[in-house]
């Protein structure tokens, strides 16, 4: 596999919320590592070859205000994205340097996927058949444990059997002690790891000791000032130097791995929750040398999921298909943080990033789960879950589903519009979860998830009954836009939840109920089509002649094999939909030139021919292979600019992966009913 993508940003290490952090630049040497929300976490990486400095990531010199003579950058060949690696690639001098960035989130081993940590190796070799002296630098700054550069750190340094461990912490260790959107973590701890060995040399110092390096191609230990100090004071760093050797054609390699112990992940309900991987009593250091003993095998695994999910990408809709599904997938996954309640049952909570940082929300868990059914629907139990245990409490006054549980890490009940009536979006939690629900009990093959919140299920249906035909004028998931009454796309997710609600009650075994249901939406659906017809197309709300939009929830139609809707309906809108797009993909309604990624690919997948679903799909890769905006995957972006609306690093981009899910249902034979 060969990616031909510009990324907007690269992902570099993707565990969670609080440990993720990019390269949002060409080049690794063209600017410091980022978090994803954009605040510097620098990671720096130096080479000199026969006496000469290179940089191959990040600046030496970190405060910008100061002079300095920065080392060339070494001469980037390639960078290379897989679903769960990114590959730099190197030459200067007659010497290659590799750099691969792992993460392995792989879904079928949920403490791996869970693990909080991640991968960085090196590798050199000569190109020329000559023999070059090399020696490495890498270092990490202690920005990656603190929210904001005014506060102080404390390090120290430990050795592990054979490895040697640097760990950089907050002075204040006030656990899950805020919550929100542009925050970073300032509790836990923050190792860099290395095996022991003659050539390893490490350092808790400042970041002029990269100077010292750069010069003299040795570190003489600074220390200036003592710890505990603010970050901005001399940049702490955690560093290692690597003395290669006389390097010839045979490669060398050497295995760093970046790890962050959060010890309290999430508050729930007033429960302060460890992180999965915690639960059978593994410590940091633990967990970090299982990270090192485990790694050929762990590498090799994610080389045989990253060929086989290409595969899979190119055979449903070709090669920029697949290549959206790699630039997705840590990131859709990062975007949470699995942990377990007090039963011991799975809660994969999102963060609602880069919009209100509200946990477990009902609108973003929904665009994002096509990813998690393909690859391990317990997660998306995880996601409900919350919703569930909220919903069924004293708490929550409405009839209704809830749009979230809190503000990430704290879970403690909704926070959205402040529980005002008027800032709530009934139809369109209650379709959300009704759809998710049958969906992972499909995946199942049975209906015991949904059974043991039945009594919820049915209000919601019953709601969407009465109200979800032609909905008040309210809010959907696409909040930026304003209410608005009657919103045909809207209406047919309540009809698809009501269709839902008949599968599961028919996968219960209660037929006459399954059967009431199933005619039921069946009526909705065919007097939605009266209301909504406007010509060649159907409308963006009913009594508003000459819009329009795109109807992406009636994907779960074909999904489900239900036959809700005419086929006709869908064969309309998609001819619509090729009919109007723009430069960057097509618009999401007629009110504005803007679109949702997510929302994009499930309207392309509503197309029965693949040369419309590439046609319709094709446009969104070209808007992130030139978009100007360097940021972590946006899903809401101007179809004529290209330009980020808003929007980064959101869980909503395992949407894309609906194609696929649609693919492989259909392979194997899926039906609602």
């Amino acid at each position: 596999m060969k990616t031909t993508i510009r990324p907007p940003a690269v992902p570099l290490v993707t565990v969670d919320p609080y440990f993720s952090v990019w390269s949002m630049a060409d080049g690794l040497s063209d600017d410091f590592t980022r978090h994803w929300t954009g605040k510097r976490n620098a990671l720096t990486g130096l080479i000199i070859i026969d006496g000469t400095p290179y940089r191959f990531a990040g600046r030496v010199e970190p405060n910008s205000e100061k002079y300095y003579t920065e080392p060339n950058a070494m001469t980037q060949r390639d960078v290379q994205l897989t679903p769960l690696s990114s590959t730099y690639w190197y030459e200067e001098a007659g010497v290659r340097l590799q750099v691969q960035f792992t993460t392995p989130l792989l879904m079928d081993d949920l403490e791996l996927l869970s693990r909080p940590a991640s991968y960085v190796q090196l590798s050199v070799c000569a190109v020329d058949e000559r023999s070059h002296s090399v020696q490495i630098y890498l270092d990490v700054t202690a920005e990656w444990c603190v929210n904001s550069s005014d506060q102080r750190v404390v390090c120290q340094q430990f050795e592990e059997g054979q490895l040697i461990v640097l760990e950089a912490s907050h002075e204040e260790q006030a656990y899950l002690n805020r919550s929100g959107d542009d925050l970073r973590i300032d509790w836990g701890h923050f190792y860099l790891a290395i095996k022991k060995s003659p050539e390893t040399h490490t350092y808790l110092d400042s970041a002029e000791i990269r100077k010292q390096f750069v010069r003299n191609g040795e570190i003489i230990s600074v220390h200036k000032g003592d710890l505990p100090q603010a970050v901005r004071d001399h940049q702490p760093v955690l560093a290692c130097t690597w003395n290669c050797g006389d390097v010839g054609v045979a490669e060398v390699s050497n295995l760093f791995v970046l790890a962050y112990d959060d010890v309290y992940a999430i508050e729930y309900f007033g429960d302060k929750l460890q992180a999965y991987w915690k639960k059978g009593g593994t410590t940091a250091h633990g967990m970090i040398a299982d990270a090192f003993a485990e790694y050929s095998e762990i590498i090799q695994r994610c080389a045989e999921f990253d060929l086989e999910l290409w595969a899979d990408g190119v055979r449903a809709g070709g090669e920029k298909y697949a290549e959206l599904l790699v630039l997705a997938y840590r990131q859709a996954i990062a975007a949470h943080k699995l942990v377990t309640d007090s039963d011991g049952k799975l809660l994969f909570m999102s963060k609602e990033c880069y919009s209100n940082g509200c946990i477990a929300t009902v609108d973003v868990s929904y665009p994002s789960i096509p990813l998690f059914l393909l690859y391990n629907p317990e997660l998306v139990k995880g996601m409900m879950r919350p919703i569930f245990k909220y919903a069924a409490s004293d708490a929550w006054q409405f009839e209704f589903a809830p749009h979230d549980v809190g503000q990430y890490p704290i879970a403690n009940g909704q926070v959205y519009s402040e529980n005002a009536i008027e800032g709530q979006m009934p139809v369109e939690e209650c379709g959300n979860m009704l759809i998710m629900a049958a969906a992972v009990c499909l995946t199942d093959g049975h209906a015991d998830f949904a059974a043991e919140h039945e009594e919820l299920l049915s209000t919601w249906a019953d709601y969407l009954l009465e109200y979800g035909l032609d909905p008040e004028n309210q809010l959907c998931t696409d909040d930026f836009a304003g209410h608005l009454a009657r919103n045909a796309n809207l209406s047919v997710k309540a009809i698809m939840g009501v269709a839902s609600y008949a599968i599961l009650k028919g996968m219960m075994g209660h037929l006459s109920e399954a059967e009431r249901y199933k005619k039921a939406a069946k009526e909705m659906a065919i007097k939605w089509e009266e209301l909504a017809r406007d010509q060649d197309h159907y409308k963006l709300a009913f009594g508003q002649d000459g819009t329009w939009s795109l109807k992406y929830n009636l994907i779960w139609d074909i999904l489900f094999d239900s036959h809700i809707f005419d086929e006709t309906i869908i064969q309309k809108e998609v001819s619509w939909y090729l009919n109007k797009m723009d430069k960057y993909g097509i618009p999401m309604d007629s009110r504005a030139a803007y679109t949702k990624a997510d929302w994009l690919v499930w309207a392309a997948s509503l197309a029965s021919e693949r040369e419309d679903f590439t046609n319709l799909i094709e446009p969104l890769w070209d808007a992130l292979n030139e978009t100007p905006d360097r940021v972590p995957f946006s899903d809401w972006h101007d179809t004529n600019t290209a330009r980020q609306m808003n929007f980064q690093h959101r869980s909503v981009v395992g949407g894309i992966y609906i194609k696929l899910l649609k693919d492989k249902w259909a392979e194997a034979g899926k039906k609602g009913f």
